[in-house]
């Protein structure tokens, strides 16, 4: 399950309304946990969210896989209940299970309705799963099963390899470049869990985030129940910082798909980062928009080159990956890349224009109520606004601060962050060329 949190948006503008964002509550659990809530009676449900710094970017070197097997298997077996239990005794109650995680977080979700009886069950469930994880030995066999097959296909899929490519040229030894090797999940064992489990999974550093049907007082409660009996979580929350300058580099690799796919970037902004929103406005008129960005225009629509191109930043707790993406077919590939490496070179040293930014401010202003349109979606911000310890008035703030970027603001911020002369890129299913 993976998360992206990306700048890219591709909604049409509408009329301007008066728009009420939900209101926080923000208070730290006698766990330790910090908790963010916001009470709405319009529908009978609850939703719940808890999340730790236990994504993929605290794997240790050779041991790549562990964080994500530890998080797969939190709701597949917990005290006196078997994986088994656990899926029927949700559907009896009509709760629904799920999870996070990415290269940062790691945890688990529950809807259900607000009934106490159908409540308390789910929420039974949930704090078992979250403090009292089985890990059981036939189960960590057959998921590691799983996942063995799953990336030995992916060594055959062209974006598979590519994406894995990319993230090691961009990220070089960090752990944000790092993707899970056979001989890796093969030797992890039940102790490799419980040991990052412990580590990871403490109340100090856990995020509640509850949407939904209960009073302030009933959220305090179910708060400290599900974080109560959790370990100490002895591991610190930070991620070592990511390497900003990265030497060109070009990767051709061989494939015999029908397509080149194209991947082009360097790391990017961390999502408390003073350019977020330079560069996220900015990002929607380079490549973000669809067909109202300019690589779309120049790529597709100007030479009919590719389908679709498009481009993100991807900001995580350290800078996340910029990454410039297409298809294309084989013999077009060279000219496809020179084309979008000169747009993103011209962007950088140029920016944009009044009219662009006006038109991406409009798309993405008209845009934001269908951001905050269902709990759920709430509730995934509650989850990265207490994540990334973001102001609670975020969402109110957000769409001011769209309107406040500037022309200028933009390409200092792409000036600052991305070097055109400095990119990584990687070619699958590459025409013949020499890789710098």
């Amino acid at each position: 399950m993976l998360t992206r949190i990306i700048f890219a948006a591709t909604l049409s503008f509408a009329a301007t309304v008066a728009l009420a964002t939900p209101e926080i509550q923000h208070w730290q659990a006698p766990s330790g946990a910090r908790v963010y809530f916001v009470e709405d009676h319009g529908l009978p449900m609850l939703d719940v969210a808890v999340n730790f710094p236990a994504g993929g970017g605290f794997d240790t070197a050779g041991k790549v896989g562990v964080a994500h097997v530890t998080f797969g298997m939190l709701d597949l077996g917990a005290q006196e209940l078997s994986e088994d239990d656990i899926a029927r005794k949700l559907a009896d109650i009509g709760a629904q299970l799920g999870g996070n995680f990415d290269s940062d977080r790691a945890g688990l979700s529950l809807r259900t309705l607000s009934s106490a009886k159908e409540r308390e069950a789910a929420l039974d469930i949930l704090a078992r799963c979250l403090q009292q994880p089985l890990f059981p030995e036939d189960v960590l066999a057959r998921e590691k099963a799983r996942l063995i097959a799953s990336l030995k296909e992916a060594e055959t899929q062209p974006e598979s390899i590519a994406d894995k490519a990319f993230g090691q040229a961009v990220f070089g030894a960090h752990p944000y470049g790092w993707h899970a090797e056979v001989a890796e999940v093969e030797k992890i064992q039940r102790a490799d869990l419980e040991v990052f489990y412990r580590a990871h999974y403490g109340a100090k550093h856990a995020v509640v985030a509850l949407m939904g049907d209960i009073s302030r007082e009933q959220a305090e409660a179910i708060a400290q129940r599900l974080t109560a009996k959790l370990p100490d979580g002895t591991a610190d929350d930070r991620i070592a910082p990511v390497m900003i300058r990265i030497k060109p580099s070009e990767q051709r690799i061989a494939h015999p798909a029908s397509q080149s796919h194209i991947l082009i970037g360097t790391p990017g902004v961390a999502r408390n980062d003073e350019d977020y929103f330079p560069l996220y406005v900015g990002n929607y008129i380079l490549g973000g928009g669809g067909f109202v960005s300019r690589l779309m225009n120049e790529v597709r629509e100007k030479r009919g080159l590719a389908y679709s191109v498009y481009s993100y930043f991807m900001p995580m707790q350290q800078p996340g990956a910029f990454q410039i993406g297409l298809q294309t077919k084989k013999e077009q590939a060279d000219e496809s890349l020179e084309l979008v490496r000169e747009t993103l070179a011209a962007f950088v040293e140029n920016g944009v224009t009044e009219k662009e930014l006006r038109a991406a401010k409009q798309n993405i202003v008209g845009g934001f109520p269908l951001r905050i349109d269902s709990n759920r979606k709430i509730l995934d911000y509650l989850s990265v606004i207490g994540f990334y310890e973001l102001p609670l008035t975020y969402l109110d703030d957000f769409t001011d601060q769209v309107e406040a970027v500037t022309t200028r603001q933009i390409r200092d911020a792409f000036r600052r962050r991305i070097d055109p002369e400095a990119m990584a890129t990687v070619i699958v299913g590459a025409p013949a060329g020499v890789s710098k």
